[in-house]
């Protein structure tokens, strides 16, 4: 079920509504970053562990 073009603009236009048309920017904004923190935080799991930081948690074990 995919969203057509006369989908999109109404649900737009219902945004622009709510918020108001100054603040879909920033609101736009708010999440993209958002988002970037996300796969920021996710690349960061996947990466494995240094040597020193393993070494670490072995210790404290």
């Amino acid at each position: 079920m995919a969203l057509g073009p006369w989908q999109i603009l109404i649900v737009l236009l219902l945004i622009v509504l709510v918020f108001g048309a100054s603040r879909v920017p920033s609101i736009a904004e708010n999440l993209a970053k958002g988002i970037q923190s996300f796969k920021k935080g996710l690349k960061d799991d996947d990466e494995p562990k240094s040597v020193a930081d393993q070494s670490k948690s072995e210790k404290s074990e």
